[in-house]
C-alpha cells in the first residue's frame, strides 16, 4: 500500500507539474500559401522557441477572400481563431463587424506591452487607423504595386527604363518589333490601374474621402482620366504591345518566362522573380502619365494586416500580443523584406536593411519604400475604405476583362463598373448602419 501510495503520488505530482508547464496556444489563420507560407511557419516556430509560455499556432486557410469568409463564419459559430489574416481591401468589412474586433493597439496596452506607433512607417499604418488614429490592425505583409523590367530585353531593343506611360508604349512597340511577344502586362488589374492609377496622380477613387469620411459614399473612378488610359492600353493589344494575363499574380509567368518584358504588380514578387526570372531584372517607380499630372503623388499599399478577434482569454491575449512585439522586431521585419519584397513595416527595419547593404546589394529593391513615402499622402492617396469592397474588386475586374475583350469601350466598362460598385456600396451601409 505504501508504494502504491506513492506511485499514486508520483503521478500526480507529474499532472501538476505537466499543467504547469503546459503553453497557452494562440491561434492564427493565414492565407499565406508556398514559400511564404513556410516562412510564417518559421516565424511561428522562431517565437515558440524563444520562450515556453506560449506557442503560436499558424493555419493556412486559403487565399485571401477564403480566409476571411472561414473567419467570419468561424466568429459566427464561436469557433474562431485569436487572429486572423486579412487583406487590405477588407478594412471596412472589419471595421464594421461590431463586437468581433479587438483593436491592435488596445490589446498590446492591455497585455501591458510596449507599443509605439511613431515606430511604424507612416504610409503603412495609416491604412489602418480610424479617423482618432487607433490602430486597429497589425501590419504584417505589406506591399505596394512597382514596375517590373526584363533589363536584358529593354537593353536589346535599345531602350531606357520608361518613367512615363508615353515612355512604355514606345518602349513597348520598339520590344515587340525586337522579338518579344509583348511590350507590358500587369496583375491585380483593380488595385493596380485603378486603385494605384488614381493615387499616384491624386484622383479621387469615390467622394467621403475615397471612404474614410462616410459610409454614404459614390465611387467616382469612372473619370475621363482613368477611362483615357485604360483605352490607350486596351486599343495597344491589337499590335500586343499589351497583354492580359489574367487576375491576381496569374501573369507572372508571362514575366518570368521572358513573354513580356515590363509587369506592373506586387513589390512582393520579389522573392519569385528573383528564383524564376533567367535574365537581368529590375524595378522602377509606376509610370507617370503626363497627361494627368506633372508628378506623382504616392502610391497605397496592399497585403494585408493581422486583425485580433474578440472572445478569447486574457492570458491568450497576452501571448498574441508578445508575438505581435515579436514580429514587428527590426531583425524580424528586415528579413521578412528581403525575403519577400513585402516592405518593412517599422523605420527600425528599414534602417536595419540599410546597414546590412541590403540596397546596394539589391539595386532598385527599395523602390516600394520610396513610392508610399515619396509624398506626404492626400485624401486621394491615404487609401481606400469602401464596404464590400471584396466583391467589387471582382465587379471591377469583370468590367476591365469585358474592355480587354474588346467588348465594350473603357467608359463604359468604367461606368458599369461604378454603378454596379456603389449598388454593393449601398447594400453594405445598410447593413451598417
Amino acid at each position: 500500500m505504501t508504494l502504491l501510495k506513492a506511485l499514486l503520488a508520483g503521478a500526480a505530482f507529474g499532472m501538476v507539474a505537466g499543467a504547469a508547464v503546459a503553453e497557452t496556444e494562440v491561434h492564427w489563420w493565414h492565407a499565406m500559401g508556398g514559400t511564404n507560407g513556410e516562412r510564417v511557419e518559421k516565424m511561428a516556430n522562431d517565437f515558440n522557441a524563444s520562450q515556453s509560455e506560449f506557442k503560436i499556432v499558424p493555419t493556412y486557410k486559403g487565399n485571401y477572400t477564403e480566409t476571411m469568409t472561414a473567419a467570419v463564419a468561424a466568429f459566427r459559430a464561436k469557433e474562431h481563431p485569436h487572429m486572423v489574416q486579412v487583406f487590405e481591401v477588407g478594412t471596412a468589412t472589419m471595421m464594421a463587424a461590431k463586437g468581433a474586433v479587438y483593436p491592435m493597439e488596445q490589446l498590446m496596452v492591455d497585455a501591458g506591452e510596449a507599443f509605439d506607433k511613431s515606430d511604424f512607417l507612416p504610409a503603412v499604418i495609416s491604412y489602418y487607423q480610424t479617423p482618432e488614429g487607433e490602430l486597429l490592425s497589425m501590419p504584417f505583409n505589406s506591399s505596394t504595386p512597382v514596375m517590373w523590367y526584363n533589363a536584358d530585353a529593354l537593353s536589346a531593343a535599345g531602350v531606357d527604363v520608361p518613367k512615363t506611360w508615353d515612355d512604355v508604349m514606345m518602349a513597348s512597340e520598339k520590344l515587340v518589333a525586337n522579338g518579344m511577344d509583348c511590350g507590358v502586362s500587369f496583375g491585380w488589374q483593380s488595385w493596380v490601374m485603378v486603385e494605384n492609377f488614381s493615387a499616384w496622380h491624386d484622383l479621387p477613387m469615390g467622394t467621403k474621402e475615397n471612404g474614410y469620411a462616410g459610409f454614404d459614399t459614390e465611387f467616382s473612378f469612372n473619370n475621363d482620366k482613368v477611362a483615357a488610359r485604360l483605352q490607350t492600353i486596351a486599343d495597344s493589344s491589337a499590335n500586343n504591345l499589351f497583354k492580359y494575363g489574367g487576375r491576381r499574380g496569374d501573369s507572372l509567368p508571362m514575366f518570368t518566362n521572358g513573354e513580356c518584358a515590363m509587369w506592373m504588380n506586387s513589390s512582393a514578387y520579389y522573392g519569385s522573380i528573383k528564383t524564376q526570372a533567367k535574365f537581368n531584372y529590375g524595378q522602377t517607380m509606376l509610370p507617370l502619365d503626363a497627361s494627368v499630372k506633372d508628378a506623382p503623388q504616392n502610391s497605397i499599399i496592399g497585403g494585408a494586416t493581422l486583425w485580433a478577434l474578440s472572445g478569447h482569454e486574457s492570458e491568450e491575449y497576452k501571448g498574441l500580443a508578445q508575438f505581435m512585439t515579436y514580429l514587428a522586431s527590426p531583425e524580424v521585419q528586415a528579413w521578412w523584406h528581403q525575403e519577400t519584397g513585402y516592405v518593412p513595416i517599422t523605420t527600425a527595419a528599414y534602417g536595419l536593411s540599410k546597414e546590412q547593404g541590403f540596397y546596394e546589394n539589391n539595386p532598385g529593391t527599395d523602390t516600394a519604400i520610396q513610392q508610399l513615402s515619396l509624398n506626404t499622402p492626400t485624401a486621394n492617396s491615404r487609401g481606400i475604405r469602401f464596404g464590400n469592397f471584396v466583391q467589387i474588386r471582382d465587379v471591377i475586374n469583370e468590367e476591365l476583362e469585358a474592355l480587354w475583350a474588346g467588348d465594350k469601350t473603357a467608359v463604359e466598362a468604367l461606368n458599369d463598373a461604378a454603378e454596379r460598385g456603389n449598388a454593393l456600396l449601398r447594400k453594405f451601409e445598410r447593413a451598417a448602419m
